[in-house]
Parts: structure tokens; C-alpha cells; sequence
């Protein structure tokens, strides 16, 4: 029987309080079943709606969203019975993701509680560019070591779409491999024009032009729709990496772009998805589980939180994480970006670079396995496990993995470091592994896990365990794995070893192993989608140092600060002594006595010389030398004169250069024209002018062939048959002075000042010989007045050559003159004063009747005579410290 508790009031009698205690127990046991089954749609209808949607539902009202669907059907049936007015469409592939436009914010969440809706998600929103293109260097993930040491990988045979605002694709870095170029929407966005360059750029306009893939072909998408690209379509164009270097707002949570780039990698195992970090490094997220935490979980983009893709944040140019970079973990606690590469301007760069190594990859692969191309999952195996470590030992969360190492990817791939295999639920797939005697050891296993669920608390699906094993001693390694606490002394803990059931990638480390044969153990701990593929990437790395920059045909400015580039793999105390020396000279010079060869770069003032020249570090008794690279500054080409049927190529001629290389543009990059010894001209005639109107020059250093300095259009350089200018200094003066500026005297015998008179234009002054492309000329005609001018060129066969008619004025100062005299009615009078200062102009008829005024500031003024009448009329004109004159105007 119950005790009245106390305190417990029902009516005006109090009551005991654990009768209190005690009713609302009974109230609940009561009522509870019905309250809970009254709130339970509610709950579940929240748990269905995005992040996003949550915060702009009693915020605004909604037009449109995208939903994740059980069964097609059955939803296009619920929406028919209870939101009649709502449109229903297939945005994508997946019949199973649907767009619903429309909506109010009530519509919305009633769509939530439909039984066919397993989630609603926003639609697409403003993407935006993720910076602009600041500078590029190739030296820094080892891509220019690359293009020195493997010359035949280019991209070619492969494609990359670069998804965002369409590039030019009229630039001549591209020209011959866009796809479909004539349905590029104008107009042009400059940043992905950039990120094409950086991509596949051939090189043709200058070496800054050059990109990682100077051969694959390009094409453009759209980044309005965020969703992925047909896959069809992609793979139909032959397209094998898609570059995304864009973003939208800072998104924790696994939503329907996430689940649907995942689901299409899946369906394309062979396509590579590269995805730019963001640019907000030091900001905090509005939702998820790390709200709030500045510097954290920042990555711009719910479809970055993909697992099958790969997402790169940014270095600055001293190959450390650069500030702006987006930062990890995932929603979840995946790690986020998973590689950084150097983009000045931002992780935009850092991703085309990658992307372009994702094509040399895949190349190399397909040249060696008959044509097909490698598992998206094993390219980012290989590019993640030849990551150079930054920041905190292994494995973080600002990082990744760490530097992209283009030259360190390339031979892991080339080698074929690496497994593939499957494991089912609870199976092992055993690979052997020799390690040398003093080299390091990396692993990493990626595979391409099935779509999550939308809104899934952990995207993981299928979980797979990576281990090493001593077969000597039986001693075991586990993956670096770090903690996903929602606090930031945890984010920031070292990583640790231990079992990973996060993330779709693991990695093992030894830095000084045991020599002797290993085992890495892949086992399927929990697959409910089996059996599951994978990718498994390995190296060993002996202590060394490897040059990075200069390489063998890379310019160095004479005299200039350049960055000298290498990778050491050892103590990270160690020093080198820095040397240099020209070829042909058999003495070492000494740079510096003791670099730290760890920070992996060095300031390097060049020698104000020309030659060719290599540097080397002696470290110890052993020695590291660069490749042969040149000290030169790449001359510029001027054109001399174009002609109606011939032109003339120019540039300066380079100190210790013996000859020259001229290229023209040819189908795709440049191809060379013609060496004409140690000539810094070259003549080419109407048929070689109608090929291209492209050309570029480097010089020979010892007989070798350096880079070119950058390509010119000759058309467009602003110099016509030999005359680049031909301008009066002033237009009105007491005498008339004429600047002359030619393209060349090359050929020319000499240049005559001619001024129109009654029978013609007549000389008035010659210059001969002819030996500079710049001078004057000096006139004072017989009377005041308006003149004509040219300039007419003779050359050493007889030839004349003239330039364009300029006018001018000989005037006293303070003098006037108006013309034409007489004018038409309605024609404009011109009044010509020489005079600094601003004049007044009036008009009046022959009765002293005002017409018309005008202020001017300028020497050449204009009045109008519309609405005049014919007749005589006077023009007077007051000047400050003149007195006023006044001139008779016949308007006819």
C-alpha cells in the first residue's frame, strides 16, 4: 500500500514527497507507452534531416532537397498522396538518391517522416573556387624530378576532368587535347584555367606553364551540381581522374554526396576522385561532434567526407602545412585530409597536383599491366605510402600521411611494390616482404569501402586489419591509428599503434627494422559486404639524400636567391658540406661548409654567370650530386618587323651561348624550328608564317639544349613592318619633335621624317646610317598651322617602308588656331591652343549675339556647330595670363 509522502500537493491537501516521487512513477507507467510512441516519429524524423536543413527549417522556408530513398516507387507514390504540389527528380545515377523541389519548411518535415525516406539532405549549394593561383614550383613533391628521370610519362592516352567553372580552353598550354573544346560555356574562369596548367599544362607559353601530366587530355564539368558526374559519361570520355578544387561550407556529417562519390568509386573502381582540403584552417564547425573546436574538422564540404576519395590540403613554399589548410578529423573521426601538397595559393594548387600525379600513376601502371589501369585504391596506396611525414611523427590530423612525393609514388609504382587480394568476414591473406640491412619500412592498405548509410554515426562498412609480422622473431606491429576525442589536447596526441576500425586506410612504419623477412597480414575483421577488395603498398628506404631541385634541363637565374631542394632519409641531426662547380671545371667551390640536411632545402645565391653546373653534398665519405642543371637567363623573343611577306625573330644575344634553338607551336607542345648557330635573328617567310604564329628560343650551353624562355605570338607584340611607334612628343608646339621606335635596324639603310605639302609629302629630314631602333626627328615648318607626317624606312635592296600618318601643330605659345575653316554646319570645330592651362571658348554671330561656350583643359578642344546657321561668326578664346584672342569661323 502507498505512504503519503509529503510536500505533495492534489487539491488544496498536501501530500508527502514520495507520494510525488511516486505519482509521476505511476503517471509515466501510465501514460509513458503512449508519450514515447508520440515522440518517437519526431525523434526519428530529426535524425533524418541534414545538419544544414536542421538550422534553416524555422529559419527560412525551403524550395528544394535531396533525398536518400529505400524504394523509388514507393516514395514517388507517398509524395503523390501527401504533397500533391511537389515535383519528384532523378538528379543522378542512383535511382535511389531523389530531388524533391517545391517545399515549405512544414513540407519538409513531413517528408522526414515518410517510412520510404531514409534521409534528407540540402541540395546543391554556391560552390566556390578555393584561391587563386599565386605561383607554382614542381621541385617541391619531386614532380620536376619526375619529368628528368621519366621523360616518356606525360599522361598520354588519359583524361582529367577539372570540375568547376570551365577552363580556357583556347590557351595554348592545352591546345590539341581538350575534349570537345567548342562546348565550353564562356566565360572562362581564370582559377580553373590554373588548376588545367597545373594539371596537364604542356609548357607551350612559358616553363611556368608546364603542369605534372604535360600530355593527358583535359576536359571541364560543372561544380553547380555537387553530386557526382554520370559515370557513363566520365568513363565514355576515358576520363580516369576527376579534380574538385572547390568548396562550400564546413560540413561534419556523412550525407548523400558523401554515400554517392563513395557508391560511384565502387561502381568505377578505377577512378580517382581528388578533392582540395579548404582554405578555412583556423575555423571551428558549426555541428557535429567537434562544434565549436577552433582549428579542427574544417574541411569544406560534406562530399569530402567521402571515403574513396582523396582529399589534399596545402603546404607553403617551405613544404610545411600551411595555415590556411583545412584541418581533420572526419565527422566521424577518419582522418582528414589524408596528403598535403605544395599550393602557395591554397589547397585548390595542392589538389591539381595531385590529381596530375594520380595520371602518372595510373600511366605507368597501365604500360606495364597491357593497357589497364590500376584500382583508385591502390593509386592512393601508393601515393600515401610514399608520403614524406610532416609535422608530428606518422600519421595527424593536419597532414595526413603527409608530402606528396611524385618521384617516391612513381617508383614504388614502376617497381611494383605492392599486393592486391580480397578477404571475406574473418579471412587472411598473408604477403612476404624482404627488408635490407639499415633501410626503413612503410605499409599502407586502402580499399574502397561500401557506401555508409546517410547520416551514418561511422561511414566505415567493411573493416579490415592490417599487421606485421617478424617471421624470425614472431614480434608483431599494428597501424598508427590516432584518437577521435572531441577535444583538442586529444586531436593533437602523437598517433599510437593499435587496432584501426575508423578509417578505410592503415598504415605500419618501422624506422630501423632488423633486416630479415616480414609478413603483412590483411584480415577481414568485420565484412558484412564481402568479400571485400584491397590494395596494399610497400618500400623500404636506405639512408640517403636524393636531389629534388634543379634537375638536368631547368634554368637557374644568374645572380638570383633560388631554393635548393632534396629528400635525406637519415639522422635528422646530420649536415652536409654544400658544394657547386661548372662543368668542364674539375674544382669544387665551396657554398656551405655545414647544412642541416633534415629541413630538406637551402637558400642558394647563384653565381651572376652562365654555364652549365651541378651542386653535391659530401656527407660523411659519401657524396650526393644533382644532375647537370643551367645557369642562365632564357632569352626573351622580340619580333624585328612582320611584313606582308616575311618576319624577323629577334633576342639578346647570351654570354657563353653557342647557338640557338627557336621552336615554333606545334599540334600539342613545341616543336623545333631551327638552330641558327650563334645568329640572334632568324627570317621566316609567308608559308612558314602561316604554320603558327607561336615561337619560343633557348640557348645551347656546351652544346646542350636548355629551357626556353617564354613563347610570344608575333602577331600580337605590337610591332608591324619594322615600325613599333612613330608619335609626335607634343602635338602643339613652337617646333614639332617626333619619337621613332623600330622593331630592328636589321637590314635598313636609313629613315626620312616626310611632311605632306602642296605636291605630296616631301622630306624633311634623314637619318642614315641607321644604327639604332630608337630616335628623333625635329621640325619647324615654314608657317603656323596643321601638318601631316610619316616616317618612310629604306632598306639595303631598295625597298621603302612607311609608317602611319600622324598629325600636329605649329604654334607659337599662347597661339590658337581652329579647323577645319571653313567647316560644315553640324560638324565639330576644332580649336587648338598651345597652352598649359585651361582656356574658355565662345561662340558669336557677326551682331555680337552669344551661340555657344566651352571649357577645355586640353591643347585640341572641341565645340559643335550642330543648330548654327551658315555664316560668318567669331571665335573667341581666353587663356589665363594671355590676352583673349579672337579668331573669324566660316560655317557653311
Amino acid at each position: 500500500m502507498l505512504q503519503t509522502p509529503s510536500n505533495f500537493t492534489t487539491g488544496r491537501k498536501a501530500l508527502p514527497l514520495s507520494w510525488r516521487c511516486r505519482g509521476w512513477l505511476l503517471l509515466v507507467l501510465l501514460a509513458g507507452p503512449q508519450l514515447l510512441r508520440a515522440q518517437a516519429p519526431r525523434a526519428a524524423a530529426q535524425a533524418r534531416l541534414a545538419p544544414g536543413l536542421q538550422a534553416a527549417l524555422g529559419a527560412r522556408g525551403l524550395q528544394a532537397v535531396r533525398v536518400r530513398v529505400a524504394d523509388p516507387a514507393a516514395f514517388r507514390r507517398w509524395v503523390q498522396q501527401h504533397l500533391p504540389a511537389a515535383q519528384v527528380s532523378q538528379p543522378g545515377a542512383s535511382p535511389r538518391t531523389l530531388e524533391v523541389r517545391g517545399l515549405s519548411a512544414a513540407a519538409v518535415s513531413q517528408l522526414a517522416t515518410a517510412a520510404p525516406v531514409d534521409f534528407v539532405d540540402v541540395t546543391d549549394r554556391q560552390a566556390h573556387e578555393e584561391r587563386q593561383l599565386n605561383n607554382s614550383d614542381l621541385s617541391v613533391n619531386a614532380i620536376a624530378a619526375v619529368h628528368a628521370r621519366f621523360p616518356q610519362l606525360a599522361g598520354q592516352g588519359l583524361a582529367v576532368s577539372v570540375k568547376e567553372l570551365p577552363f580556357d580552353p583556347n590557351d595554348i598550354d592545352f591546345i590539341g587535347r581538350v575534349i570537345n573544346p567548342t562546348a565550353f560555356p564562356a566565360p572562362f574562369s581564370d582559377h580553373a584555367t590554373a588548376m588545367a596548367t597545373l594539371i596537364g599544362g604542356a609548357g607551350n607559353s612559358s616553363p611556368l606553364g608546364r603542369g605534372v601530366a604535360r600530355q593527358v587530355r583535359l576536359t571541364t564539368s560543372d561544380f553547380a551540381r555537387l553530386l557526382p558526374d554520370d559515370g557513363a559519361q566520365l568513363a565514355a570520355a576515358g576520363v580516369s581522374v576527376q579534380n574538385h578544387s572547390y568548396g562550400v561550407a564546413i560540413e561534419n556529417y556523412y550525407g548523400i554526396e558523401s554515400l554517392e562519390y563513395d557508391r560511384q568509386v565502387r561502381q568505377y573502381p578505377t577512378l580517382l576522385h581528388v578533392f582540395s582540403s579548404g582554405n578555412v584552417g583556423s575555423a571551428a564547425s558549426p555541428s557535429g561532434p567537434y562544434t565549436g573546436l577552433a582549428g579542427v574538422a574544417n574541411v569544406t564540404g560534406q562530399f569530402k567526407m567521402s571515403k574513396n576519395t582523396l582529399t589534399v590540403g596545402a603546404t607553403d613554399p617551405s613544404g610545411q602545412v600551411a595555415s590556411l589548410s583545412s584541418r581533420g578529423p572526419a565527422y566521424d573521426g577518419r582522418l582528414k585530409p589524408e596528403l598535403v601538397a605544395y599550393g602557395e595559393g591554397g589547397s585548390s594548387e595542392a589538389a591539381a597536383l595531385v590529381s596530375g600525379i594520380g595520371v602518372l600513376l595510373q600511366q605507368a601502371y597501365r604500360d606495364q599491366h597491357s593497357g589497364a589501369l590500376p584500382p583508385a585504391a591502390l593509386v592512393k596506396a601508393v601515393l600515401l605510402n610514399s608520403a614524406d611525414d610532416l609535422g608530428r611523427p606518422e600519421v595527424d590530423f593536419v597532414s595526413g600521411y603527409g608530402q606528396a612525393d611524385a618521384l617516391g609514388a612513381l617508383t614504388t609504382m614502376r617497381g611494383g611494390q605492392f599486393f592486391s587480394g580480397s578477404v571475406a568476414q574473418g579471412a587472411e591473406q598473408v604477403f612476404i616482404v624482404s627488408v635490407p640491412a639499415g633501410q626503413q619500412f612503410k605499409a599502407t592498405l586502402v580499399w574502397n569501402d561500401p557506401e555508409a548509410a546517410a547520416n551514418a554515426a561511422k561511414a566505415l562498412v567493411n573493416d579490415l586489419d592490417l599487421e606485421l609480422v617478424s617471421t624470425s622473431t614472431g614480434q608483431r606491429w599494428q597501424p598508427w591509428a590516432l584518437s577521435s576525442t572531441p577535444r583538442l589536447d586529444s586531436l593533437t596526441l602523437p598517433a599510437r599503434r593499435r587496432p584501426d576500425h575508423l578509417n578505410n586506410v592503415e598504415q605500419i612504419t618501422l624506422a630501423v627494422p632488423t633486416a630479415g623477412t616480414y609478413e603483412l597480414h590483411v584480415r577481414g575483421f568485420a565484412v558484412p559486404q564481402g568479400p571485400q577488395a584491397f590494395s596494399l603498398a610497400y618500400e623500404t628506404s636506405p639512408t640517403a639524400l636524393e636531389w629534388r631541385s634543379p634537375q638536368r634541363a631547368v634554368n637557374v637565374r644568374p645572380g638570383a636567391a633560388t631554393p635548393l631542394l632534396w629528400y635525406w632519409n637519415g639522422p635528422a641531426t646530420a649536415t652536409g658540406r654544400l658544394e657547386y662547380r661548372p662543368v668542364g671545371r674539375a674544382q669544387w667551390r665551396a657554398v656551405s661548409a655545414a647544412v642541416p640536411l633534415a629541413p630538406n632545402r637551402y637558400a642558394w645565391t647563384v653565381p651572376d654567370t652562365t654555364a652549365l653546373a651541378q651542386l653535391r653534398f659530401v656527407v660523411g665519405s659519401q657524396n650526393f650530386t644533382s644532375d647537370t642543371f643551367a645557369i642562365v637567363q632564357a632569352p626573351a623573343v622580340q619580333v624585328g618587323y612582320t611584313c606582308p611577306e616575311e618576319t624577323l625573330l629577334q633576342w639578346r644575344r647570351v654570354p657563353g651561348a653557342t647557338g640557338y634553338q627557336v621552336y615554333r607551336l606545334g599540334a600539342t607542345t613545341l616543336v623545333p624550328l631551327a638552330q641558327p648557330s650563334a645568329d640572334t635573328a632568324l627570317v621566316f617567310n609567308q608559308a612558314q608564317m602561316a604554320q603558327t604564329r607561336y615561337y619560343a628560343v633557348a640557348p645551347l650551353l656546351r652544346g646542350v639544349i636548355v629551357q626556353p624562355g617564354s613563347t610570344i605570338d608575333f602577331a600580337t607584340q605590337g610591332t608591324a613592318c619594322y615600325f613599333r611607334s612613330f608619335l609626335p612628343r607634343q602635338l602643339v608646339d613652337e617646333s614639332i619633335r617626333f619619337d621613332v621606335e623600330l622593331g630592328t635596324v636589321f637590314r635598313l639603310r636609313s629613315a626620312t621624317l616626310e611632311r605632306m605639302g602642296s605636291a605630296g609629302f616631301e622630306a624633311v629630314q634623314t637619318i642614315a646610317p641607321l644604327t639604332a631602333a630608337r630616335f628623333s626627328f625635329i621640325d619647324r615648318p615654314p608657317a603656323a598651322g596643321r601638318y601631316l607626317y610619316r616616317v618612310r624606312l629604306d632598306n639595303v635592296a631598295g625597298r621603302q617602308f612607311y609608317s602611319g600618318t600622324e598629325e600636329a601643330y605649329l604654334l607659337g605659345s599662347g597661339q590658337l588656331q581652329a579647323y577645319p575653316n571653313p567647316v560644315p554646319a553640324g560638324a565639330p570645330l576644332t580649336v587648338v591652343a598651345n597652352s598649359a592651362t585651361p582656356v574658355v571658348i565662345r561662340l558669336y554671330d557677326m551682331l555680337g549675339r552669344f551661340q555657344r561656350t566651352a571649357t577645355a583643359a586640353g591643347q585640341i578642344n572641341v565645340i559643335e556647330t550642330e543648330g548654327l546657321k551658315p555664316g560668318l561668326y567669331l571665335l573667341q578664346v581666353q587663356q589665363d595670363d594671355v590676352p583673349k584672342q579672337t579668331l573669324r569661323v566660316v560655317i557653311q
